[in-house]
């Protein structure tokens, strides 16, 4: 990936209520250091970022997005567990799985990316 090229995007769409949320940072963050070096993690707050959410609306926690670019590979609720996450991540990464789409997903991916963390 060169520096004109955004790559591989994992964001965690949590909030800071959430128990599970809570205890699936750890998990998070061990899927960053094992996997960041192909992809930026970034751990995103549904109620302090809400601005880079647009019009999504997250129900499940937590929910992940994996994105190549500004393409969406995957985005949903994952079980929070460090092994079906990390299934999940590999299988959007070889493009395995279908790509959603809908408007609200339109930049998403690059406003998520934007965001700090």
């Amino acid at each position: 990936m060169n520096d004109n090229e955004p790559g591989w995007l994992v964001a965690c769409l949590c909030a800071a209520w959430c128990r599970t949320c809570d205890d699936y940072r750890t998990t998070f963050e061990a899927l960053a250091r094992d996997i960041g070096v192909r992809a930026q993690f970034r751990w995103v707050d549904i109620e302090d970022d809400e601005a880079a959410l647009g019009d999504l609306d997250i129900v499940d926690f937590p929910t992940l997005l994996v994105a190549d670019g500004d393409t969406i590979h995957f985005l949903g609720p994952v079980l929070p567990y460090a092994a079906a996450a990390r299934q999940l991540i590999e299988r959007a990464m070889r493009r395995e799985l279908a790509t959603p789409r809908d408007r609200v997903h339109e930049g998403l991916a690059a406003r998520l990316r934007a965001l700090r963390g």
